[in-house]
């Protein structure tokens, strides 16, 4: 019998994460959401991301005492081509991505260069002129 998993992430802004699935290929369906599992089972989510049939869906709650994003889904049922842990890693790395350069913009910095190492890791270099 199969039954959903929950995973802590240290994913805060909810803004920032729906842009690093939506960057990854992913499209998630906001509002609360039911993530379906094994045989019909279902668990409700802040969102979540419908997957192929077949395959259990992706959700994301807000863990109202720690204010993080948790991962929803039956593990099971797990169909994508990485394994759980792979994608929150690259998932964690575009968030970061996203909410550095959101607050570099904030701060009137621009984006000069960005390149993606063979090694997986981001390099940017950000300017700003001062008046």
């Amino acid at each position: 019998m199969s039954h959903f998993s929950t995973v802590k992430t240290q994913l805060r802004k909810k803004e920032q994460l729906v842009q690093a699935l939506n960057d990854l290929g992913y499209v998630p369906e906001q509002g609360e959401r039911l993530v379906r599992g094994y045989q019909g089972q279902s668990v409700q989510a802040d969102f979540s991301v419908p997957m192929s049939k077949g395959s259990g869906d992706i959700g994301f709650r807000l863990n109202d005492s720690t204010k993080t994003y948790e991962l929803v889904t039956d593990l099971d049922l797990w169909r994508e081509p990485i394994p759980v842990e792979r994608f929150l890693a690259k998932l964690t790395q575009q968030y970061a991505l996203n909410t550095v350069l959101s607050a570099t913009s904030a701060e009137g910095f621009e984006v000069a260069q960005q390149n993606r190492n063979t090694d997986g890791s981001i390099e940017l270099v950000v300017t700003r002129w001062d008046p």
